[in-house]
């Protein structure tokens, strides 16, 4: 595979992006063009540039040499610091920003008193991509350093090019920022996130060019970058964000990237009012100066309280659960027994799975009550809903993605074969598949391991999932039940009996096991809210707060106590 490589200089040391392949690829890039964004500011160059310990042994130098490439500030000059001069001058660290879980560095055979070499190995678990995209990786990173005695310190003579950066470096020294793009019907925003140097001082300028620039490659097909095809920004002066080629956008194209300019902005606590002038004049033209509530409609937060209705699955039938107790479903699914699996929209809409003999039957509701038999077939996952709660997907027998949609009109239903091509290569059989809050990222569980995809709705012809990769390989193949949290992260139940709930970010770039201490494996389901975490384990329904440390503990849903049940929080 031969992968793009563009100039750190000048972007890295605004956005601390770089250029890498698919996970699993061992080739490094070869060549793009430069992006440049701006140069830091004096003092912030030389505040970062402490230089080597007076002194230092040749293997602790060379662990400080890596810990600094994670600084891009002034073409990574504190890394610069390490090398030879010569060295310093030829050492490209454009060439790939590799991650790796830890470095291992053994001596090699040979070293003298004046010379010696290194073997440095390592696990990649991911890189940063042009714009600081994250994309998770399973390879080896295996190098061979030689460092000399330079006026009586040690140096480093040769070096691969490159950044190869430790993960907690890169908690260290960059920080996770959202972008907001349109999805392809222009309802609903969808987060783009990126990695971008901590030390950066015009975070807001840097968060703009990114926005203009346009989505992440992988997201590309799922959301629409058209409202800026000929935009760019001009800078920042006076208070005011200027932009140029945006005279071609009508007035609600205008209105949308306002909206994807504030809530972008405003995401990452920058302070409004904002004031964006586009070609001499206002961005939109009613506003002066804008708010996040000028787009109150687009927050991308907006769903995400902790009143949502909540439900639990109980003994094969439907239950709605209040503070303190549990009722009767009064919707049509309410009224069926044997129930596999369900899942509720705070519209009312419902969809949920029963057990009839040897088959799995699918049943929808709405609002208005009663329940339709929609199809049968040897086994069907847990339903998940779309964005506007029209439109539900199943896994039927493991393989086949179908998207069911009734007509709020005629209650007719339709249904369409999601085209899951790439999903192929992977093997094994599809377990769960969960639709995020805006419908254009799916988790899924295949054969135990968590798989993300990307939904691209071409104007003509079925959905597709798209952008198809594998996080979260720590898990070791355990996961038995997923679902997206309102931050955008996702919970995981495992059959591990150490770790049985693990958080994951949505990009991959961190997994982490959830306090285990009074949680029995296997967790079969999972949910959440703002404020609270939901899992089934072996003997009951729990929950623990979101914001718990380390020493949470998980206590029974209340109105659910010495019951085990799947809580169902309302999407």
């Amino acid at each position: 595979m031969s992968l793009g490589k563009y100039t750190r200089r000048g972007f890295l040391a605004a956005s601390a992006a770089t250029t890498l392949g698919l996970a699993g690829c061992a080739t490094l890039p070869n060549n793009t063009a430069p992006q440049a964004l701006r140069r830091f500011e004096d003092d912030a160059e030389e505040s970062a540039v402490t230089g080597p310990e007076p002194g230092r042994e040749p293997d602790l130098l060379l662990r400080d040499f890596y810990s600094a490439s994670a600084i891009p500030v002034s073409d990574h000059a504190a890394a610069r610091a390490y090398l030879a001069p010569e060295t310093a001058e030829q050492w490209d660290p454009s060439e790939s920003m590799l991650i790796v879980d830890r470095l291992d560095v053994t001596t090699q055979a040979g070293s003298t008193d004046e010379q010696r070499t290194f073997r440095i190995v390592g696990s990649v678990i991911g890189s940063l991509l042009e714009g600081g995209s994250y994309t998770p990786e399973n390879s080896v990173y295996e190098a061979s350093v030689r460092m000399e005695l330079v006026r009586g310190e040690w140096r480093i003579s040769s070096v691969p090019n490159g950044v190869v950066m430790e993960r907690m470096e890169l908690r260290n020294q960059y920080e996770p920022h959202n972008l907001y793009f349109f999805d392809t019907t222009h309802r609903v925003l969808v987060p783009d996130r990126r990695w971008l140097f901590a030390g950066e001082e015009q975070l807001d300028s840097v968060l703009l060019s990114l926005l203009l620039a346009g989505p992440a490659e992988y997201l590309r097909p799922g959301v629409d970058p058209a409202l800026t095809p000929d935009a760019s920004f001009a800078g920042k002066s006076e208070g005011v964000y200027r932009f140029s080629g945006v005279s071609g956008l009508d007035e609600k194209e205008r209105n949308l990237l306002g909206a994807q300019l504030t809530w972008t902005l405003a995401e990452a606590n920058i302070p409004a009012p904002y004031r964006f002038v586009a070609d001499g004049a206002p961005l939109v033209a009613s506003l002066g100066e804008v708010v996040p509530d000028d787009f109150a409609e687009y927050n991308p937060r907006s769903t995400l309280s902790a009143g949502a209705p909540l439900y639990a699955l109980t003994d094969g039938r439907l239950f709605e659960v209040t503070s303190s107790q549990t009722k009767a479903l009064a919707n049509g699914l309410g009224q069926l027994d044997n129930l596999e699996s369900a899942a509720l929209t705070v519209a009312g809409t419902g969809a949920a799975v029963q057990r009839a003999g040897e088959e799995s039957v699918l049943h929808i509701t709405t609002a208005e009550g009663g329940s339709t038999d929609i199809l049968r077939a040897r086994t069907i996952s847990r339903p998940t809903f779309e964005y506007d709660a029209n439109a539900a997907w199943i896994v039927v027998d493991g393989r086949d993605v179908v998207r069911v949609v009734r007509s709020a009109a005629s209650a007719e239903v339709t249904q369409s074969d999601v085209n899951s091509a790439q999903l192929d290569a992977l093997g094994g059989d599809i377990s769960m598949l969960r639709l995020s809050r805006t419908g254009v990222r799916v988790a899924m569980i295949i054969d135990g391991r968590v798989v993300l995809g990307v939904v691209s709705r071409p104007p003509n012809g079925p959905k597709e999932i798209v952008s198809v990769i594998e996080i979260a390989r720590d898990l070791g193949g355990s996961a038995l039940s997923v679902e997206w949290q309102p931050d955008g992260s996702l919970l995981v139940g495992t059959a591990t009996p150490e770790t049985p709930v693990w958080r994951v970010e949505q990009d991959g770039s961190s997994v982490f096991a959830l306090p285990a201490a009074n949680i029995t494996a296997p967790v079969v389901s999972v949910a959440a809210n703002s404020t609270t975490m939901y899992a089934t384990d072996a003997r009951a329904a729990l929950q623990l707060p979101s914001g718990g440390g380390d020493n949470a503990i998980w206590r029974e849903v209340p109105g659910l106590q010495g019951v085990r049940a799947a809580v169902i929080v309302a999407s």
